[in-house]
């Protein structure tokens, strides 16, 4: 499970790079998709390195979730019965990661359908228009919510996300435990606030 997720960290850190392109105009943005779509050519075919991308990302999130599901069942199987003291003792970050995947997971297919299908998109998907199409998403009401709701739910995702996988893969020192938790916190504000960002630059017209 830490390991899928650290993967799929790394791929959240180049996807938000990216999406900040569009601040630089339909040109630049535009221009990205479609480099997107030719990396690695000669040798790749066109969008062979996105479906390479798209495969691996299907494989981690499915043992992502399997394996979360088997921590779950290990940890009920370890301790039955209830713990007599009802405060909580646990993050609401950690409370909630649970209904965050399935958010995220429902998010995925919704974000799917919107721009890369089109399936459910406003006012007409352009086919290799990308800049148009998420200024057209972030012109309603309900693709903002949507999306703004999502990211929350993954700043929330990867603030104990990354902490459990850091502690996971050994990180165990008191000294090492306190930068890691800067580290996580960083990360998730980074990476919350820099997806916001396009649909805000949408609302207030930095992106039109």
């Amino acid at each position: 499970m830490a390991t899928t997720g650290l993967l799929m960290l790394g791929y959240l850190v180049a996807h938000m790079i990216g999406n900040l392109k569009i601040f630089f105009g339909p040109g630049e943005f535009d221009h990205y998709a479609h480099w997107l779509r030719t990396v690695g050519e000669p040798a790749l075919h066109y969008e062979w390195f996105l479906w390479i991308v798209r495969v691996a990302l299907l494989v981690a999130v499915v043992l992502h979730a399997v394996t979360a599901y088997q921590l779950s069942r290990r940890d009920i199987g370890a301790r039955p019965a209830k713990y007599a003291h009802t405060r909580r003792r646990a993050s609401y970050a950690t409370r909630t990661m649970r209904w965050g995947g399935v958010i995220l997971a429902l998010f995925v297919v919704w974000h799917i359908l919107d721009l890369t299908t089109g399936d459910v998109h406003p006012d007409g998907f352009q086919s290799g228009h990308p800049y148009q199409n998420v200024v057209d998403t972030f012109s309603t009401w309900y693709g903002n919510v949507i999306y703004i709701v999502a990211m929350l739910a993954l700043g929330l995702h990867i603030r104990h996300g990354f902490w459990s996988a850091a502690q996971t893969l050994g990180a165990s020192r008191a000294r090492r435990e306190r930068v890691l938790k800067i580290l996580a916190n960083g990360l998730a504000l980074i990476l919350t606030c820099g997806f916001i960002a396009v649909p805000v630059g949408v609302m207030t017209g930095l992106v039109s």
